[in-house]
Parts: structure tokens; sequence; C-alpha cells
């Protein structure tokens, strides 16, 4: 049997190993009943795997347009939610929000593609990872960059939660002890192995809660590789994405998880090895993103490291539903980089200990 992601009509149970991703004439049927495009479709899959939901570009003959979807069921509860990931951004943008791509239409109906999906405008940007796009070269420029990646989380943090979208969104009760709480019963979930650090990091969070500061809109995923640069601009931001974790909650878990991925020039690698070329000079101190955030969002910011240890910690929960997926063999064959998480959760377990141990 294959396993293939991309197929262009329903196949049936015999032909594959597991269903596929997308089914192309189903989406063809979609789009045209929004009147998205015309003609074929084209679908490639671009950006991230394995942990976030999958994300597709498709090419028709008269149009570009952006999918994205749940990765295969069976999903941890709650999670991988794309029409509240949609909601949540058509909310963010109605309240003045503007750097977002444009969603265009969702669609609940499971017997489309087995899972709900939405899709978007196609941006023609840059996502930068482990290389800077041409226009970086000059250290200034990735200062900008580095200043509009920290305004652009004050711009986030800036919007009415009170509005009735944004609202809808809120929860009673501290969100702090809610991420705490849900993370745990998540590991409980995911877990393949005891891993006794998780679970100690989780109980001192849990026992060491900060006061809370008034709400916000959090993006719960803000790093520079979740967003997207101005081909002519690089050093502007033009697109805030991967809003799967977004909530009302506290703006210090935004900045704290900012920090915590955040490689600065002359520093190790953040745990997460995620866009290391801000370690390149230029690129400001962590310090410095911070003191940047407070003078613009005039919010004072006390208990970060203890937010920095929950980035990491819910990170090394979420990585190790990763590694349960790949080792179940519910990943595609380009997400065989998951083994690596065999040690790499133990990593950000223990990093998350060392941020905790700064709290005091």
């Amino acid at each position: 049997m294959a396993s293939v992601d991309i197929v262009e009509t329903f196949p049936s149970g015999a032909e594959v190993e597991k269903p596929p991703l997308l089914i192309l004439d189903r989406v063809r049927a979609f789009l045209d009943s929004h009147r998205l495009g015309a003609g074929e479709v084209r679908a490639r899959r671009i950006g991230e795997g394995g942990g976030s939901n999958f994300t597709f570009l498709l090419e028709r003959d008269e149009g570009l347009f952006v999918l994205r979807r749940p990765p295969r069921p069976p999903l941890p509860p709650s999670a991988h939610d794309v029409v509240r990931e949609a909601r949540l951004q058509l909310a963010i943008g109605a309240a003045g929000f503007a750097r977002l791509p444009e969603i265009v239409a969702v669609c609940e109906d499971e017997d489309v593609l087995g899972v709900p999906f939405y899709v978007m405008t196609y941006l023609d940007g840059v996502v930068v990872t482990e290389e800077l796009p041409p226009g970086l070269e000059d250290e200034r420029a990735r200062r900008r960059l580095a200043d509009d990646l920290v305004d652009t989380l004050v711009e986030i943090h800036a919007a009415d939660v009170s509005t009735p979208a944004l609202a809808a969104f809120a929860r009673p009760g501290s969100y702090a002890e809610r991420q705490v709480r849900r993370f745990s019963q998540l590991w409980g979930i995911n877990k393949t192995r005891e891993v006794p650090r998780v679970e100690e990091v989780g109980e001192w969070l849990a026992a060491n809660l900060p006061d809370p500061l008034p709400e916000t809109v959090v993006h719960g995923d803000f790093r520079l590789g979740n967003t997207m640069v101005a081909l002519d601009e690089p050093s502007r931001i033009v697109a805030v994405l991967d809003w799967e974790m977004g909530a009302i909650g506290d703006p210090r878990a935004d900045l704290g998880y900012l920090l915590a991925t955040y490689s600065e020039p002359g520093g190790p690698p953040n745990p997460l090895g995620t866009s290391p070329v801000t370690a390149l000079p230029g690129f400001p101190s962590r310090s410095e993103l911070a003191a940047r955030y407070v003078a613009r969002s005039g919010r004072e910011v006390e208990s970060l490291p203890w937010f920095e240890g929950l980035a990491l910690w819910k990170a090394a929960v979420f990585c190790e539903a990763i590694y349960g997926r790949y080792l179940r063999g519910e990943l595609g064959a380009e997400d065989e980089r998951a083994a690596r998480f065999e040690q790499g959760v133990p990593y950000l377990a223990d990093a998350a200990a060392e941020a905790i141990a700064r709290t005091g």
C-alpha cells in the first residue's frame, strides 16, 4: 500500500496506507463553490511540518491560495482546531490588527477532506528560518527587523479584547493556571515514556503561579519563524502566521516564548533551535527585546523567567506528541526528523527547569 498525501480523487481503502491529506477534486469543488479562482488545482505542502497544522499552496489556472488543515486523526483533545484558529484571526483582524493573510473560506464539513480546514489568500513574502533573505546583509536592517518583530507583538497585544468577536475567546480564571493544567493533562495523553523532569517542572509551575496582568490576545507561538517579511523590504513584517495556540490571556506568555525561542548574538542556540539567524551580528540581545517591548507597550513584565519556563515546558509536551505520532507511523517521510525528539523532549524539560531557576 502507498502513503500519498495529495491525490486527485478519493482512493479506495485498499489503495492507501493512510488517508490522503488533500483530495484535489473535492478541493476544486469547494473553491469553485466560493468563487475562488478557476481551473485545475495543483497543490504542494509548504511551511514547517510534523507539529503544527498542515499548510498547502494551491495553484489554479487563475488564482493562488493557501489551505490549512489539521494532521490526520486521532488528535489530542482541543488540539489542531483550525476553525477556532481561523475565527481568532478574523476577530483580531476586525479589531484592527492588519498583519494577517485574508481568510476567504472556512469549511466545517468533514465530508470534504475528513477534517475541517480553511483557505487564505496567498501572500508573496519570505518566512525567515535558517537563512536571511536578500536585503538583510546590513546589520542595521537586521536590527530594524527585530524591532519590527517586537512592535508587531505590541500591536497584537493592543487589540481591544472587549470587542464581541474577541470577547468570545475569553475564559474565566487565570490564563497561566489553565495553561499549566491543560498541558499537564496533555502530557498524560502524549507521553511515550517516563520523563520525570517534565512532571517536576509542571508541578513547580502550578505551585508558583504569577499574579496575572490584564488580558490581551495571545498568539501562543510568537517567533520570527512564524512571521512573513516583505520581499522588497525584508526588515518589515507583513504577516503573522500559525495562530493555532492563540487565545485571550497573559501577554507575558508571548514575550516569554519569544525570548525562550530567540538566539541572541554571542549566545548559545536557543533550546528549540528556531530561527538561528538571530545569532548574527546586528540582531539585539534578549534583554534589548524585552526593553523595547516594555517601552512600546507601556506594560511591566515581571516574572518573565516563569513564562520562559512555561514556554519550554509546553514545547516539551508538544514535541512528545509529535514524537508519539512518529513512533506510530502517522507522519510522512518528510517528517522523519521528528525522531530527534527522543532526546529533544528531555533536553527541553531541562531547559525549562533552568529557566524557572532564574525566578528567584
